[in-house]
């Protein structure tokens, strides 16, 4: 069976910073792009960061870019999300997602790449509030 366990969520505080994990197993971890979907209450799941499994090139949603790093670790079937100075506004539950391709350009696209998944995890909490 194929899964995939998020951890590290959490609240913390504005300013600070969180690490996500994502174990993957059941997956030829190195054939699939690898990130993060979030969703705020009454929002839609968007696309937050993803590594091409080609290229190993990143994309980020330009909310987050220059405070989040994605980063994965094949050896391990792991990715991590490092958040950096984090905002009341990154307050979500945090997916990691799973696709079978070679870039990220579907994760691009609002309402379209959430479709695109092959494998999601369960969702860990992310709540950033003083």
């Amino acid at each position: 069976q194929v899964h995939l366990v998020e951890s590290g969520g959490g609240l913390v505080q504005p300013g600070g910073s969180l690490r996500l994990s994502c174990a993957a197993s059941g997956l030829p971890f190195d054939y699939y792009n690898i990130g993060w979907f979030r969703q705020a209450p009454g929002k839609e799941r968007e696309a937050v960061a993803c590594v091409a499994s080609g290229s190993g090139s990143p994309y980020y949603v330009d909310s987050v870019k220059g405070r989040f790093t994605i980063s994965r670790d094949i050896a391990n079937s792991s990715a991590f999300l490092q958040m950096d100075n984090v905002e009341p506004s990154d307050t979500a539950v945090y997916y990691c997602a799973a696709e079978h391709s070679t870039t990220c350009t579907v994760w691009q696209v609002p309402s379209l790449g959430a479709k695109q998944i092959d494998v999601w995890g369960q969702g860990t909490q992310v709540t950033v509030s003083s």
